[in-house]
Order: structure tokens, then C-alpha cells, then sequence
């Protein structure tokens, strides 16, 4: 993955004096399912609308393909398929009238490819685009980001009003896509989707970029619990002063502690050894506990 599809470099943007991102340098390669965390607020929105070109950077830069995004929007929407969070659609047409419209933008016939993803997606494009439920518009909205098979799929909060169904068959056509060598670049807080399907993740925060990692990296890096079994119940006397250790849980014979990357194991493990240590099991974190520690440590 050494090709860079997704490149800025210092991007920030500023509404007056509000700055909603900050020098965020980022690089997403092709054939990667790229994940970018953040709250409400956060910047997420920001990003993707100056990689589209749809708002300028107040400074530092954006390259998409290799690619200038000012010099060179057209060409870069054409390659891009796009999914906004809030999707607006004509609703005075059912989903054929649209897909014939976008055949018409795309300069080809993209109603195979908009059928095929409507049969996966349970959706019927004869129907009118008025009325719609929240999933029914997401439904509509994945197939016209996905009906022209582009390089490039920018996707903010794409499974918002999905069912389970939905979501998974959904997860299945991005893997295909990434399989095909295509690249995706998925804005979410729906934490479990992203550690499901992305190969990397980015968190933001206030507009900063906190955070770019594998999934497994991110996980093992920031801390894992350990739970240790005793033959009996045992006190807890020395284990808070080991340095790395916290939050503390205790069920009849078993203690449950937070470790984190820095902590004293040896000091950890020799104050255990006091005891008699039936079992000894450490479990990597969720990305949501990470994501958590990440926001919930840094806004106190």
C-alpha cells in the first residue's frame, strides 16, 4: 500500500475564528478501508467536504490521486464516489429516474450496476424518492456513491438507520471493493463497524488529528485488562501502587485491572507470585474502550 490516493499535508480550515481542523497530515492508500473517528464536532465533516474541494483549506494542501483537489476537482469527483451524512434527493423521482440522471453525469449505462446493488440492498429503485425512511435514503445514497465502481469512496456516516441485515451486506461490498483494489474512506463513530472492516484508523478530536494506527496497533498500544484467578479471595494491598494499574475489579477470586503500555508487569507479576496464581489471562481492549480512553482522558 505504498501508492497514496488520499494525501494533505498542514490542512487546516477556519470558519472566521473558529478553527474546525488543524494542520491534519494524513495519508490513506490504495486499496485500504480507512476509518476517521470523532464525535460530533470534531472536524470529520470539515475534512471530507476539503478533500471533495466543496470548501478550501485555509491552509496547507490536499492531493487526491496524486492530484491537486483545486486544479483538479472534475477529474477527482469522477474518480470518487461520495456519501454525504445528510443526503438530499429529488424527490419528485424514483430511484430509475435518478440512476438514468447519473448515467447521463457518468457518460455511461450505470443501471446494471445500480440493479445488482439494489438486489443486495433490498432496496427498489421503482419506487419514489419522497416519504423515505432514514435507512431506505441510505440505501439510495450507497448505491449512487457506489453505481460508477470508483477508485475513491468517501463515505460519512454510511450505515446511519441501517439494520444488522443491511449493515453486514454493506460491509461485504466494501470488501469486495477493497479487495478490487479500490480505496475507501469512512467517517463513523460507530466504533465496532470500524474495527470490523478497516485496516487502519484515524481519531479527531477538536479538530486534531489524535491518532493514526492499525486496528490491532491501536488496541495493543494503548492497554490491555488483565484478570488474574487465585485459589481464594484475595486483598488488594500493594496492586494500586503498581505503576500502569488502575481500575480495579474484583469477583470472588478473580482481580480485573486496566494495564497500560507503560506499566511495571515485573513489579505486577512478583506482587502477584505472593499468592497462588491459578490463572493468569490478559484481553486487548475494544476500539470503543480505546476510543474512550483517547476523549475520556483529555476532556477532564
Amino acid at each position: 500500500m505504498n501508492d497514496a490516493i488520499i494525501q494533505t499535508l498542514g490542512l487546516t480550515h477556519r470558519y472566521g475564528k473558529f478553527t474546525a481542523v488543524k494542520n491534519v497530515n494524513l495519508t490513506v492508500c490504495r486499496g485500504e478501508i480507512f476509518g476517521f473517528l470523532g464525535p460530533n464536532g470534531a472536524g470529520k465533516t470539515t475534512t471530507i467536504r476539503t478533500l471533495l474541494d466543496f470548501i478550501r483549506p485555509t491552509e496547507g494542501s490536499v492531493k487526491i490521486f496524486g492530484l491537486d483537489i483545486r486544479q483538479n476537482s472534475v477529474e477527482i469527483r469522477r474518480r470518487t464516489g461520495y456519501m454525504p451524512s445528510e443526503l438530499t434527493l429529488w424527490e419528485n423521482w424514483t430511484g430509475v429516474q435518478y440512476i438514468r440522471w447519473l448515467s447521463r453525469v457518468y457518460g455511461k449505462d450505470v443501471m446494471p450496476e445500480a440493479e445488482r446493488l439494489a438486489e443486495r440492498l433490498q432496496y427498489d429503485l421503482k419506487r419514489s424518492l419522497s416519504g423515505m425512511s432514514t435507512g431506505m435514503r441510505r440505501k439510495m445514497g450507497l448505491i449512487a456513491a457506489l453505481v460508477h465502481r470508483p477508485e475513491l469512496l468517501i463515505l460519512d456516516e454510511p450505515t446511519n438507520g441501517l439494520d444488522p441485515l443491511m449493515q453486514a451486506a454493506f460491509h461485504e461490498i466494501l470488501l469486495e471493493a477493497k479487495a478490487e483494489g479500490r480505496t475507501v474512506f469512512l467517517s463513523s463513530h460507530m466504533l465496532p463497524e470500524v474495527e470490523q472492516i478497516c485496516d487502519r484508523v484515524g481519531i479527531i478530536r477538536d479538530g486534531e488529528l489524535q491518532a493514526v494506527e492499525t486496528i490491532d496497533n491501536l488496541t495493543r498500544v494503548a492497554f490491555r485488562w488483565m484478570t488474574l484467578t487465585f485459589d481464594q479471595p484475595t486483598r488488594m494491598n500493594g496492586f494500586q501502587a503498581v505503576r500502569g494499574v488502575s481500575e480495579f475489579e474484583t469477583q470472588d477470586n478473580e482481580v480485573r485491572m486496566k494495564v497500560s503500555g507503560d506499566a511495571d508487569l515485573d513489579g505486577l507479576i512478583k506482587l502477584a507470585a505472593q499468592y497462588t496464581v491459578k490463572d493468569l489471562k490478559f484481553e486487548q481492549p475494544t476500539l470503543e474502550e480505546v476510543f474512550l480512553a483517547y476523549y475520556g482522558d483529555r476532556s477532564k
